[in-house]
């Protein structure tokens, strides 16, 4: 079962890459997880990564390996 974090005190930012189309994605980071939600759903589901696992995927981001 997954772990549930409480992120009711989370500072919620709109990522950069957001350009007012229909997704948008919101990133809070703590000293022991970040999280990303829809902005369109802010109570709905969230995903969590330890600050490793996020600076990885976001540099396979930038770097084009998830490309399509």
């Amino acid at each position: 079962m997954a772990q549930q974090h409480d992120l009711s005190h989370a500072q919620w930012r709109t990522s950069s890459r957001t350009n007012g189309g229909e997704a948008c994605v919101e990133i809070a980071a703590t000293p022991i997880l970040v999280a990303i939600r829809d902005s369109k759903n802010p109570h709905g589901p969230k995903l969590t990564f330890s600050p490793k696992a996020w600076h990885d995927l976001a540099g396979r981001i930038r770097g084009g390996e998830l490309d399509l």
